[in-house]
């Protein structure tokens, strides 16, 4: 059972059905962390860039005069030896590079033209963000196709919480009975959205919805079509090539072809490195190796011996 990402209410005028709130989807991309060739793990760190304009410190602090002076006879009991030579100082490093940066010194801030920033401290951020909701009021209900999928930003399945099975299925039932969904908002962790609840199969599917400021007007992407005309006759030959190819969807005739592969490379070279240390650290297979071994060194010490028996009869 996944574990629930919100609880709370979903509220219908006075009508209030306790739910718990779970992620419809569950992406199975590889992820990939980064090693080195000798299978360290590589971190990140965060890091200032240094300008000319920013005054270089050394990271550590320059030797006192007590400590920089060369030991007489007076401070150690062997004989008096010629001084060694010293070598040259190192060069003061240039003043441009990165400097790490503790996460206690961040500050958040917003670009609003080049090079010029809008810092924010964290109370000033805390004070902006909305409170936590233990509720999704249903506001209005719409038609789902007159929502377009460009709106849809992640799947959620709403559940009952215990005792909360029958005003739920009501809700259900209702709703799929009307033909529409129930458009609400509410507070996910730190984020305010805008909710899509429609009727499914058996549940109550969620659909967090971007503002409509967030989508981008069509006619900034694509603004060449004005004026262009298509014949008859290659709208009757694009509309049977889609009438060809028209099928009923379903999600599992289509597979993410890279990650199998990926998952198949992953697999044979998983099962090589557990095949061979199983092999080297048999018993079984150290007692047989070493009784050929010794098998064969007994063969060959006879076979040497028997030489020099002759020889020896020979002499």
């Amino acid at each position: 059972m996944p574990k629930a990402v919100w609880t709370g209410n979903l509220s219908l005028g006075l009508v209030n059905v306790p739910v718990s709130l779970y992620a419809a989807t569950q992406p199975k991309d590889v992820r990939f962390h980064l090693y080195d060739r000798e299978g360290r793990r590589v971190r990140y760190r965060r890091v200032v860039e240094m300008g000319p304009e920013d005054p270089w410190e050394p990271t550590s602090p320059a030797p006192s005069a007590a400590s920089a002076r060369a030991p007489s006879n007076d401070d150690v009991d062997e004989p008096s030896v010629p001084p060694t030579p010293r070598a040259p100082e190192p060069a003061e490093p240039e003043p441009f590079g990165e400097r790490e940066v503790d996460y206690a010194d961040l500050v958040r801030g917003v670009e609003i033209d080049r090079d010029r920033f809008v810092m924010l401290e964290q109370e000033e951020i805390e004070r902006a963000r909305p409170q936590p909701s233990h509720t999704i009021d249903l506001e209005h209900f719409v038609s789902l196709d007159e929502i377009d999928p460009i709106f849809f930003e992640k799947s959620y399945f709403l559940a009952p919480r215990r005792d909360a099975e029958k005003p739920y299925l009501l809700l259900l039932k209702a709703m799929r009975n009307a033909g529409r969904v129930g458009i609400g908002r509410f507070v996910l962790r730190t984020k305010p959205h805008l909710v899509a609840i429609r009727p499914m199969e058996g549940v109550l599917g969620l659909e967090t919805l971007y503002f409509g400021d967030e989508v981008r007007e069509p006619r900034e992407i694509v603004s060449t079509l004005a004026g262009i005309k298509v014949s008859t006759r290659e709208l009757q030959m694009a509309e049977s090539l889609i009438d060809m190819l028209a099928v009923s969807w379903d999600p599992n005739a289509y597979a993410d072809e890279y990650r199998e592969e990926l998952l198949r490379v992953i697999s044979e070279k998983t099962a090589q490195e557990v095949e061979a240390p199983t092999t080297a650290s048999s018993n079984e297979s150290r007692i047989q190796d070493l009784m050929e071994a010794l098998k064969q060194s007994v063969e060959a010490a006879k076979k040497a011996k028997a030489p020099a028996k002759k020889r020896r009869r020979a002499g």
